[in-house]
């Protein structure tokens, strides 16, 4: 079956057939359609090259190799070609403006590090995925978003896809993932608090269970805490919004913590000020560690210790996933790397 076959029957030109196929904006979704019923009367497929191109399972090496040579015999790339240097970043429709901590921080380092490799940006809710279906892109960025929702992208795009903090699905060709090792953050955290002299630390992680990374990080700390030898139970440990955040640390003070461990969203802020609700001095009475927050952590009184992620470097990892796709991936399909210990006076000094 011959493009012309099906531009003829659909009432089109063969153009305008590959337009459709390429997903091109300019197509009116009439036309569109008109193009997809006919392929489908006819069982038409038209992305077997695509397969080739997306490194689909299926598709044999030798094939593979056979379909890159004619490509580069004949000066083809299928990356720029087609999809031109755009990238979609998708991010949390209800947390757009204003962008919530880590989504912040991920975005503006996306920001510095895309454009300097010539790639353009596009915005994307997570709510209106639809779109992609009308825009051109080489590739695209999804910031804290539920990995089973991007499935079946192979199917779809020929592009690749990189997950930011969140694992890639199971045989899910074309999707990547880029991601901070939770557990050595937890440990890192938990082993400062220790080392200066905590004996019972509470901990509050944002989030809600069975959602984001709050079931990973809830078990990494109870792993922390009993490799130290110091109480390790869950009335110790919560996972909650904004809502219940003062109320949890006002139930930990009563458990008499003397350190408190707050990761992810906001909660160095929220800490601070819970803290100082319930009369308690930091670092005198209580030692307080926070994920990273650029424009409070070091201005708070006083200046919060913290764990934080290599933004720039889970950028770079998703501009090199991107550049380099399809022809020789440069990175495995899961890149994991460390958090940091950021020092300053929310930890008290241990009295050894």
């Amino acid at each position: 079956m011959k493009l012309q076959e099906i531009a003829r029957l659909a009432g089109v030109s063969p153009a305008t057939v590959s337009r459709v196929f390429s997903h091109h904006p300019s197509i009116r979704p009439e036309t569109k359609q008109r193009v997809l019923d006919v392929m489908a009367e006819l069982q038409y497929k038209p992305n077997r090259a695509a397969r080739v191109f997306s490194h689909h399972p299926n598709v044999r090496s030798e094939i593979r190799e056979h379909v890159f040579a004619i490509a580069k015999q004949y000066g083809y790339h299928p990356r720029l070609s087609t999809k031109q240097r755009n990238v979609v970043i998708m991010v949390p429709e209800d947390q757009i403006y204003p962008i919530r901590n880590c989504l912040e921080m991920v975005m503006m380092a996306l920001t510095l590090v895309l454009p300097k490799r010539g790639f353009r940006i596009e915005i994307l809710p997570l709510d209106n995925l639809e779109r992609l279906d009308s825009i051109q892109f080489c590739g695209a960025v999804a910031i804290g978003a539920e990995p089973e929702t991007f499935r079946k992208w192979g199917d779809r795009f020929t592009a690749p896809l990189v997950l930011v903090d969140r694992d890639a699905p199971p045989h899910s060709p074309g999707v990547y993932s880029v991601r901070s090792d939770e557990a050595q953050g937890m440990d890192i955290a938990i082993a400062h608090l220790a080392e200066r002299g905590c004996r019972k630390v509470g901990c509050i992680i944002y989030g809600a269970p069975g959602s984001g990374n709050a079931d990973i990080r809830l078990s990494a700390v109870m792993k922390a805490l009993k490799k130290r030898k110091l109480p390790a139970s869950l009335n110790l440990i919560h996972i909650c919004n904004d809502e219940k955040y003062v109320e949890n640390i006002g139930k930990l003070l009563r458990l008499g913590i003397d350190g408190l461990f707050c990761p992810g969203g906001n909660a160095g802020i929220v800490a601070a000020y819970a803290l100082s609700l319930f009369n308690r001095r930091v670092p005198d009475d209580v030692s307080l560690i926070a994920s990273e927050h650029k424009l409070f952590s070091h201005y708070a009184t006083p200046p919060q210790t913290t764990i934080t992620q290599d933004h720039i470097g889970l950028a770079e990892i998703a501009a090199d996933i991107i550049e380099s796709f399809p022809e020789k991936p440069s990175r495995t399909q899961c890149s994991v790397l460390p958090y940091s210990l950021i020092v300053r006076d929310s930890v008290r000094q241990s009295e050894a």
